[in-house]
């Protein structure tokens, strides 16, 4: 397992545009899901995941209770596995439907097969986190919070404090955090330098 810290994005540049197949298109509402869907939410949380990262494991129980509870509050939430299945099975469309489903994602989770969106939101690990404003413009990029696998449950900490903080305040001030998980899984020739 090869341990990989986001690289923290410039705050206030506006999301890329992306159209991904959904492996839950009932949460989706459809197949294929766009940024462009989400646009009444008063922010939208991105989370680039997979299904077999132990640190990404790690959070989805919570991540699942803290998505249910801002959903109510107008934000909303997606994930996105960038893996090359070619190299991790356990990531492919297939898998990731099932896992969606054994969960309860109740929030679409979208395949980057061609690595793309990876790209261009330079993501580096699962999981990653990226907030977004009413405007689609980055307020947060940073950790779910301070636990680790086999270190104490997961909670969501500094996410929901980036998100009470976006809601009450229209941006963040307080300190964020890279996450740290399990490198993406690049396909030959598609890693950012």
């Amino acid at each position: 397992m090869a341990l990989t810290y986001s690289y923290l994005s410039e705050l206030g540049t506006s999301a890329p545009p992306f159209t991904l197949p959904a492996a839950n298109p009932a949460q989706a509402g459809s197949t294929q899901c766009s940024l462009a869907d989400f646009a009444e939410a008063k922010a939208l949380v991105i989370v680039f995941t997979c299904n077999h990262c132990p640190y990404a494991k790690h959070i989805e129980d919570a991540l699942v209770q803290v998505a249910q509870t801002y959903q109510s509050k107008s934000v909303a939430f997606l994930a996105i596995s960038s893996n090359d299945p070619a190299t991790y099975p356990e990531d492919d469309f297939a898998h990731m439907a099932a896992r969606a489903q054994q969960k309860a994602f109740p929030f679409p989770y979208l395949f980057d097969e061609s690595q793309a969106v990876a790209r261009a939101y330079d993501a580096r690990c699962t999981p990653d986190f990226f907030v977004y404003d009413a405007s689609r413009r980055l307020a947060y990029h940073g950790r779910f919070d301070e636990t680790r696998p086999h270190q104490g449950a997961a909670h969501g900490g500094d996410l929901t404090q980036a998100l009470d903080e976006l809601l009450a305040s229209g941006s963040v001030s307080s300190e964020q955090v890279p996450s740290m998980g399990c490198s993406i899984k690049w396909k030959p020739g598609h890693a950012p330098s």
